[in-house]
C-alpha cells in the first residue's frame, strides 16, 4: 500500500499553514476550494466537481472497477474570531481564522489524496469531499441537495474531527449517537410602549422575560456520555431601550437547544415553544420564534465504525469509546444517504480547545489521520 513520504508530510504541513493564512467564513470558501483544487489536480485524480452545494469540491479517485463507494469529508470553513495567537503563519484577514482546526483536516485528506494518485483503489471509487459551510450547519444538506451530488451519492461516509482534552494521537470512537443536535432559539415578545411615569398604559415583556430565563435553563437534563443530553443555554436577552423614559414594548431571549438525537431535539423544542407561548399569552404579549444554525444528530453507523476500527488495528492506532461530542456537526446528515462514522482524534489533553481564539491545529496529526482513512480505502476498495 503505496504510504506518505516524509517530504510529502513537510508539503501537507506547509500547506495547511497556507490554508491558515487565508480563512473564509461560511458561504464565502471561494479562494480556500480554488486553493483545493490546484494542489489536488497535482495528484491527477479521475474527476473534479467544483461548486458542490455552493463552494464544494469533490475529488474522485476511480478505480474503474464495479465496487462500494467510499467518500472521506472535510471541511473549508473556518470561523469569524480573532486569531490571538502568534505563529508565523497566523491569520492574514482581520476577525477571521482557522479556530476549529478544518486547515487541518483539508491537509489531512489532501494526504489520502496523494497516495491514491500514486496508487488506485482496485475497486469502486474514493471521494474526497471538501465541504462548505459547516459551521453554521448549512452545507452538508447543500451538498446532498445539489443535483451534481446524486451521481456521487456513497456507500460509506467517513470523517474525523480534531478533539483537544483527548491523548494525543488517541481517538474516541463509539457507535451510535457522536455529535449532539442542536439548533438556535429566538423568542421575541412584542407588546406596547408606555411612558415610565404610566407603565401600567403599555404593555411590558419584562416579567416574561424574567420568567422565561431561568424556566428555560432549567430544561437541562441527562449527559452526553449516558445518551440522553438536553440542553438549554440562554445566550442573550434584551428589553426595550437603552432608556429611563420609556416602560419597554419589546424583548428577546436568544436560547441554544443541544440534545443527543433528533427525537430528544424534537421533544425540546416543543417544551420551550409551549414554555414562550404560556409566558406571552400570561403577559398579553405578541410571540414569534425563529430558528437559525439548526443541525441534526450525527449518528455513527455500526458498519462504518467497524471499517474505521479495523483500520486503526492495522495502523497501531489507540482507541476506545469516549464520550460523544456536545458540539454539533453537520456530517450527520450523510447518515441519511450512506453509512457514515466520525471519529475524533486527540490533540492533546491540554491543548486550546476548538473556537479559543488562540487555538492551532497541530501538524502531526495530518499524517496520523491520512493513515488511518487510507488504510480504511484499501481495507474496503482494495
Amino acid at each position: 500500500m503505496t504510504s506518505l513520504s516524509n517530504h510529502d508530510i513537510i508539503e501537507l504541513t506547509a500547506w495547511r499553514r497556507t490554508l491558515h493564512t487565508m480563512p473564509e467564513v461560511s458561504g464565502e470558501e471561494v479562494e480556500t476550494a480554488r486553493e483545493v483544487v490546484r494542489f489536488l489536480k497535482e495528484t491527477g485524480p479521475d474527476a473534479i466537481v467544483e461548486n458542490l452545494g455552493g463552494t464544494g469540491v469533490a475529488v474522485i479517485y476511480d478505480s474503474g472497477v464495479p465496487g462500494p463507494s467510499v467518500m472521506i469529508r472535510a471541511e473549508l470553513d473556518a470561523l469569524p474570531i480573532e486569531e490571538l495567537g502568534e505563529p508565523e503563519y497566523r491569520s492574514k484577514i482581520a476577525g477571521k481564522s482557522h479556530m476549529c482546526g478544518h486547515d487541518g483536516h483539508m491537509a489531512t485528506l489532501a494526504g489520502v489524496g496523494r497516495a491514491l494518485g500514486r496508487e488506485r483503489p482496485k475497486t469502486g471509487r474514493a471521494i474526497l469531499l471538501f465541504q462548505p459551510a459547516e459551521e453554521n450547519g448549512a452545507g452538508a444538506a447543500a451538498v446532498i441537495a445539489d443535483d451534481k451530488f446524486d451521481a456521487l451519492t456513497p456507500d460509506f461516509s467517513l470523517s474525523l474531527h480534531n478533539m483537544p482534552g483527548v491523548r494525543f494521537g488517541h481517538v474516541w470512537l463509539k457507535d451510535g449517537p457522536a455529535n449532539c443536535a442542536s439548533r438556535g432559539m429566538k423568542i421575541v415578545l412584542t407588546g406596547k410602549t408606555a411612558h415610565a411615569a404610566y407603565p401600567e398604559t403599555g404593555t411590558s415583556p419584562v416579567s416574561a422575560v424574567a420568567q422565561l430565563m431561568p424556566a428555560l435553563n432549567a430544561l437541562s437534563v441527562g449527559t452526553v456520555s449516558e445518551g440522553n443530553l438536553v440542553r438549554a443555554t440562554v445566550t442573550h436577552a434584551s428589553i426595550g431601550e437603552p432608556t429611563v423614559g420609556v416602560a419597554p414594548g419589546h424583548g428577546e431571549i436568544w436560547v441554544t437547544l443541544r440534545t443527543s438525537t433528533d427525537d430528544q431535539m424534537a421533544a425540546l423544542v416543543d417544551k420551550a415553544e409551549t414554555m414562550a407561548r404560556e409566558a406571552a399569552e400570561a403577559n398579553g404579549l405578541v410571540l414569534s420564534v425563529d430558528y437559525q444554525d439548526v443541525f441534526g444528530h450525527c449518528v455513527n453507523d455500526p458498519e462504518a465504525a467497524t471499517i474505521l476500527r479495523t483500520a486503526m488495528d492495522a495502523e497501531s492506532v489507540t482507541y476506545e469509546p469516549g464520550e460523544g461530542f456536545r458540539a454539533s456537526e453537520d456530517f450527520g446528515r450523510f447518515g441519511a444517504v450512506s453509512k457514515s462514522a466520525m471519529l475524533f482524534l486527540g490533540a492533546g489533553e491540554n491543548h486550546p480547545a476548538p473556537h479559543n481564539p488562540n487555538y492551532d491545529f497541530p501538524d502531526d496529526l495530518i499524517p496520523i489521520g491520512s493513515r488511518i482513512f487510507l488504510r480504511a480505502i484499501r481495507n474496503t476498495l482494495g
